[in-house]
């Protein structure tokens, strides 16, 4: 084996993981959340910024706000899922960097002191913690329906409200149900991706 995690591992994780459009009543818990939070916490990012910020949706009245700015084709499964959370990236990640990167805490100041460069990287580092909640969702069981199809703008104004905040993926959460996957799509051979130079 080249790779040292071991099968079930690696078929939990990706070979037999699918997004999931259809999920059990089964509810999800804070604990499960803090878990998988305590897990990808540590996932790498540049200058270790964490930018994601996670609101779990768990009021019907929530609920009812984030579906009506869900596209069409996403609601019904938003209504329905145990959990849903909006994944967004904190624009203003730059004032914990002090503390988050001790090893250069003028990091502030001097690489991300300018708006549009720290806009640029808060979404790049909190698309990849997205990925990371995403992959730690599937390792705590559970299966996940990330979504980009809604209107972000409202999103933000709706429940983040203070400008610094860009909502980059909405996430359903569960047990798969029945009728949860779609047939995998295909993907592109090694080939086809990796070169070298």
């Amino acid at each position: 084996m080249t790779l040292q995690l071991d099968a079930a591992a690696q078929n939990l994780l990706f070979r037999h993981a699918r997004t999931a459009n259809a999920f059990t009543d089964e509810p999800v818990t804070d604990e499960q959340v803090q878990a998988v939070y305590d897990l990808v916490k540590y996932a790498p990012t540049a200058y270790n910024q964490q930018p994601l910020r996670i609101v779990l949706v768990r009021s019907p009245e929530a609920r009812e706000r984030l579906v009506g700015h869900m596209n069409e084709g996403n609601r019904a499964k938003t209504a329905a899922a145990p959990l849903v959370a909006i994944l967004a990236a904190d624009n203003e990640f730059h004032e914990e960097l002090p503390a988050q990167f001790p090893a250069f805490p003028q990091a502030k100041e001097v690489l991300f002191g300018e708006r549009p460069v720290r806009e640029a990287s808060a979404a790049f580092n909190a698309a990849l913690q997205v990925g990371y909640f995403i992959l730690g969702v599937r390792a705590a069981g559970l299966a996940a329906g990330p979504m980009t199809g809604f209107d972000a703008e409202a999103i933000d104004k709706e429940f983040f409200g203070d400008g610094e905040h860009s909502v980059l993926a909405v996430v359903n959460i569960g047990r798969p149900g029945e009728n949860a996957w779609r047939e995998r799509g295909p993907r592109l051979a090694y080939d086809e991706v990796v070169t070298t130079v």
